[in-house]
């Protein structure tokens, strides 16, 4: 016969108190070393109804390019990465509404996430993509609009606010639009 006992030390209501004790003096030390510095806002979310952050990187091509460059135009903002199916999915529909719209003040603006210049102007050359491909090597743009999910795409009026986010990869008539609603506005 094999009896089980519970360790005399996991029953006593001291060890108990000293367990709960550290927890929560760990917890506090991780609160007070992950805060802000002191002196740094912390910018909200980008959400709809609120301006686009701004931003600036450069193109594949090593052009400088800044989300302020077409204040005045429709703006599909798309953070994709090349590794991502469902981005490699919806690069042709955003391609087609580009070349559809792009006379019309739409601009679609793809920005890669974290991936080397020629991996992104391969990508480029294999989808024939004709519009501004930017790069985001440290992730700062991602991490301005707090992007968790690839593709994300923000839909950005001619006077640069946000009305629509979409999270993951979209139809073509879904792309066309929200496009469409933005430059009847």
């Amino acid at each position: 016969m094999t009896t089980h006992s519970t360790p005399l030390a996991l029953t006593h209501p001291r060890t108990w108190r000293i367990l709960f004790i550290v927890i929560l003096l760990g917890g506090g030390a991780w609160m007070w070393v992950s805060r802000p510095a002191p002196g740094r806002d912390i910018a909200p979310a980008p959400r709809t109804g609120a301006p686009a952050p701004a931003f600036s990187t450069e193109t594949v091509d090593g052009e400088a390019v800044r989300l302020g460059d077409y204040d005045g135009q429709v703006v599909v903002l798309n953070l994709w990465a090349t590794w991502c199916p469902p981005c490699r999915a919806e690069m042709p529909d955003l391609e087609a509404v580009w070349q559809r719209y792009a006379d019309d003040g739409m601009v679609v603006l793809a920005v890669n996430q974290n991936e080397s210049a020629s991996d992104v102007a391969a990508f480029r050359t294999e989808y024939d993509l004709t519009f501004p491909v930017a790069l985001d090597r440290a992730g700062d743009v991602g991490r301005l609009y707090e992007t968790s999910t690839f593709p994300t795409t923000y839909f950005i009026d001619r006077d640069g606010v946000i009305r629509e986010v979409v999270h993951g990869a979209m139809p073509a008539a879904m792309i066309e639009s929200l496009v469409r609603d933005l430059l009847e506005d």
